[in-house]
């Protein structure tokens, strides 16, 4: 079964285009060292809660939308080997490119347990 990294990410309405530059150099990188798939979905359809959201899981601000992304690969080594390329890849280290504020997005690893 597939191994998904998924982020969510607070972006200012106003950097949406900055973003998407940021998603598409990225999503070359983790294609290039291998991923099986990358995309990125903005907020359209994501509905304030009562209790909980998208939005406050980021402590989105007024001026900002959310971001999910994920990234899927064949299992956890594969994104484990992947990841460590695209961190070792020089391209990596240009200067801050990250329109939105880093601190506040979440991410993380998870296991496939049903695949339709």
């Amino acid at each position: 079964m597939a191994y998904v990294d998924g982020y969510l990410i607070p972006v200012p309405k106003d950097k949406i285009d900055e973003y998407r530059e940021l998603a598409e150099f990225a999503a070359g990188m983790w294609m290039e060292h291998g991923a099986l798939s990358y995309v990125e979905t903005i907020a359209d359809d994501v509905p304030h809660g009562e209790h909980t959201d998208f939005y406050r899981a980021v402590a989105a601000k007024d001026d900002e939308t959310v971001v999910f992304a994920y990234i899927t690969y064949e299992s956890r080594e594969h994104r484990d080997a992947v990841n460590a390329k695209v961190m070792a890849d020089p391209r990596m280290k240009e200067p801050d490119l990250v329109p939105f504020d880093a601190k506040r997005m979440m991410w993380g690893g998870f296991k496939a347990f049903v695949e339709g």
